[in-house]
C-alpha cells in the first residue's frame, strides 16, 4: 500500500505568546491547536477540578460510608495496561486512606470476558465484597450490576468508555463521557478518573480531619501519578492539556525514582534507563509487558507486579512478564503469517481489498487478535476486525479503524440495521471490540464492508505521515533532539514530531535480521547522519541499487558507552530520483 508524506501547514499568523520558542518549536506547536503558553501548562496547580465531574459527590460518599464501616471494598478492573494501572492505583489509594479490606478482582478475558458480567459477580460473592468499585469498565455492565445489587453489594462505576443508550443502575457512576458531565476534558484514561476519584475522597477525609483522627499520614496524591502516567499513554488517549499535565508529572516522579518498583523493573528488563524515561517508553516499551499478562495468562501478574513495595519481587513479576511478551511476540509473528496467506488465498489485491476487512482461523488467539488487527490496520490502511473462536458457537473479534472511521459508531449502525449480526459490542473511535455467531461470519464481513465504503473513499485508504518540514543539517543535533524531546509529552492528538527530507544512502545494511541501519548524507552537505528503520519490508530492502530516498523521520538520541549521538528514526522510505 503506498503512503504520502504530507508538509503540515505554516502557521498563518504570528504566534506573539510563544515569540520566545524556538520557530520550528512554535510551528510545531501550532500545528497541534496550541496558540497561547497557557495551553502547555505542566504544572498540577493547572489540572481541571474533580468538582466537575457528574457523579462525584454520590462516589465520595459512597467510599467514605465504606471507610467508615470498615467494609470490604473490592476493585474489579480490565486487563489491560490501563485497567492494571487503575486497579493498582485504586488500591494503593484505600490502603493509604485506611481502609479496613481492599482486595481486586480482574476478569481473565478467556473465561468471562469484558468487564463487570454476572458471571464475575458470582465469583465476587465469594469473598463477600460489601462495595464493588469497576475501573476502566462498568459503564455498559447493566446485567452486571444488577447481579451485585440481588446480591446486596453497591456499585460504584468509574469509566472513561462511551455510555450506552441505557446506564447501569449503579449506586454511583463517574465518566466524563456521561452525556450530562460538564469536566472539560472527556480523554481521561481509565486510570485519570480512578485518579480524579481519589482526588476527590482525599479532599472530602482531610476536611473531615479523617488522616489526623486516626493518625496517618496524609497521602500525596502526587505519587500516585507514575501509574497514571502509564495507563493514560498506554491506552493511547488524545492528550489533551489535563492528560499531558498528568503524564508529564508522573514522567517527572519516574525519572526522579519517585515509582513504584514495577515500573522501575519493567524499565529495567526493557533495557530503559530511569532517568531518561519518555512517554514512548511507556507505551512502547512497558505497555505491551503489562499487556502480555492479560492477553496470555491473567493481569493480576501485572497487577501484582504494580503493587509490590519489594524490588526484587517486583523484579521477578517484571520478567516474567518479559517472557510472556516474548511469547506473545511469536505467536503474534506466525499469526500474521497466516493472515498474509489467507489474503493471497482469497485473490484479494491492493485494489480488491474490502473496505473493511474481516479475517479469522480457528486457531488464532484471542489474546493476540487485537495487536494483529492493529498491525494489518496500518499495512492496508483500512478498518480490520480479527476474529477469532471463543466457543459456544461465538466468535470474538477485535477491530482497530483509521482516522476517517469512528469504529464504535459504525458497528453501533451495524447493530441498528442488522440488530441480529452482533451480539455485543463497545470501544472508541479507533479501536472496539465485538462478538458475533460463528456461522454469520461471512454475512458480518460482508455487511462491515459494505457499512465502512459508504464511509470512504479511495483517497483515505492512502497512509498518510504529517510532517513538520525540513532541518537543516546543523539543525540535525543532540541539542535539538533533546529540545523536542522537552517540549512533549507527545502521543495520541499531540503527535512527536515528525520531519522530512531527501537524502543520499551512504551506507546500508540490516541487523537484528529485521532492522535496517542507514548511513545518510543530505544531497547539499557533506554531513553524514546515522539512521535505523525497525522492522523494514524486508521484499525490498535492503537494496544496494537505491542510492537515494525521501525519508520522513524523528529525532533521537542514541547512547552507548555513555557517549551521546543524534539519531534519525525513519517513519518512511522510498526510493527517489534525486532530481524530482
Amino acid at each position: 500500500m503506498s503512503t504520502n508524506i504530507k508538509r503540515r501547514q505554516k502557521a498563518s499568523k504570528s504566534l506573539s505568546q510563544l515569540n520566545d520558542f524556538h520557530p520550528i518549536l512554535q510551528h510545531i506547536y501550532w500545528q497541534r491547536g496550541v496558540t497561547s503558553r497557557e495551553e502547555l501548562q505542566r504544572e498540577l496547580n493547572a489540572l481541571l477540578s474533580f468538582k466537575k465531574l457528574s457523579g462525584i459527590e454520590p462516589a465520595v460518599v459512597l467510599l467514605h460510608q465504606a471507610l467508615i464501616a470498615k467494609q470490604h471494598i473490592m476493585i474489579i478492573g480490565d486487563f489491560d495496561v490501563d485497567g492494571a494501572t487503575s486497579t493498582a492505583l485504586a488500591v494503593r489509594a484505600l490502603r493509604l486512606f485506611g481502609a479496613d479490606k481492599v482486595s481486586f478482582l480482574v476478569p481473565n478475558r478467556f473465561e468471562f470476558g469484558y468487564g463487570l458480567t454476572p458471571e464475575i459477580v458470582e465469583l465476587a460473592t465469594q469473598q463477600q465484597p460489601d462495595l464493588i468499585v469497576t475501573v476502566d469498565n462498568g459503564i455498559s455492565s447493566v446485567a452486571g450490576v444488577a447481579a451485585a445489587q440481588a446480591h446486596g453489594i453497591k456499585v460504584l462505576i468509574t469509566d472513561h468508555h462511551l455510555p450506552g443508550e441505557i446506564l447501569p443502575a449503579a449506586d454511583a457512576i463517574v465518566n466524563p463521557n456521561q452525556k450530562s458531565d460538564t469536566f472539560a476534558s472527556k480523554h481521561l484514561a481509565g486510570v485519570g478518573v480512578c485518579f480524579y476519584v481519589m482526588l476527590a475522597l482525599r479532599s472530602r477525609l482531610r476536611e473531615l480531619n479523617w488522616f489526623s483522627q486516626r493518625d496517618l499520614t496524609e497521602p500525596n496524591m502526587a505519587s500516585l501519578l507514575d501509574l497514571v502516567a502509564l495507563g493514560t499513554v498506554a491506552d493511547v488517549v488524545p492528550l489533551d492539556k489535563n492528560n499531558r499535565i498528568l503524564v508529564h508529572q508522573g514522567l517527572q516522579r519516574i525519572r526522579a525514582g519517585q515509582c513504584v518498583p514495577g515500573i522501575k523493573a519493567l524499565l529495567e528488563v526493557a533495557k530503559r534507563k530511569l532517568n531518561q524515561v519518555t512517554a514512548a517508553d511507556l507505551g512502547f516499551a512497558l505497555g505491551p509487558r503489562l499487556n502480555a499478562a492479560g492477553r496470555l495468562d491473567d493481569m493480576r501478574l501485572g497487577i501484582e507486579c504494580l503493587l509490590t513495595d519489594d524490588i526484587n519481587q517486583a523484579r521477578l513479576l517484571a520478567q516474567e512478564l518479559n517472557h510472556l511478551n516474548l511469547e506473545r511476540r511469536h505467536i503474534e509473528t506466525e499469526m500474521k503469517q497466516q493472515a498474509l496467506a489467507i489474503l493471497k488465498n482469497l485473490d484479494f489485491s491492493v485494489t480488491t481489498l474490502p473496505y473493511g476487512l474481516c479475517l479469522f482461523d480457528e486457531n488464532w488467539h484471542q489474546g493476540v487478535i487485537g495487536i494483529l488487527a492493529s498491525r494489518l490496520k496500518d499495512q492496508y490502511h483500512r478498518p480490520v476486525i480479527i476474529f477469532a473462536d471463543a466457543g459456544n458457537g461465538e466468535l470474538k473479534g477485535s477491530a482497530r479503524s483509521i482516522k476517517h472511521v469512528h469504529i464504535r459508531d459504525t458497528l453501533d449502525l451495524i447493530a441498528k440495521q442488522y440488530p441480529e449480526l452482533i451480539t455485543k459490542f463497545g470501544g472508541h473511535a479507533m479501536a472496539a471490540g465485538l462478538s458475533i455467531n460463528y456461522y454469520q461470519f461471512k454475512e458480518f464481513s460482508e455487511v462491515f464492508a459494505a457499512t465502512v465504503k459508504e464511509q470512504l473513499g479511495t483517497q483515505d485508504m492512502q497512509g498518510e505521515i504529517l510532517s513538520d518540514g525540513t532541518l537543516s543539517a546543523d539543525q540535525i543535533s543532540i541539542e535539538f533532539a533533546e529540545l523536542l524531546q522537552n517540549a512533549g509529552p507527545w502521543g495520541q492528538a499531540f503527535p512527536e514530531p515528525i520531519f522530512d527530507d531527501q537524502f543520499e544512502i551512504v551506507e546500508q545494511q540490516l541487523v537484528a535480521e529485521k532492522h535496517l541501519r542507514l548511513s545518510l548524507r543530505y544531497l547539499n552537505n557533506e554531513k553524514v547522519f546515522a539512521a535505523i528503520k525497525f522492522n523494514i519490508e524486508l521484499e525490498h530492502w535492503p537494496n544496494q541499487n537505491c542510492h537515494y530516498i525521501h525519508a520522513a523521520y524523528k529525532l533521537g538520541i542514541n547512547e552507548f558507552n555513555d557517549s551521546k549521538k543524534v539519531q534519525l528514526l525513519i517513519e518512511h522510505l522510498e526510493p527517489i530520483n534525486p532530481k524530482d
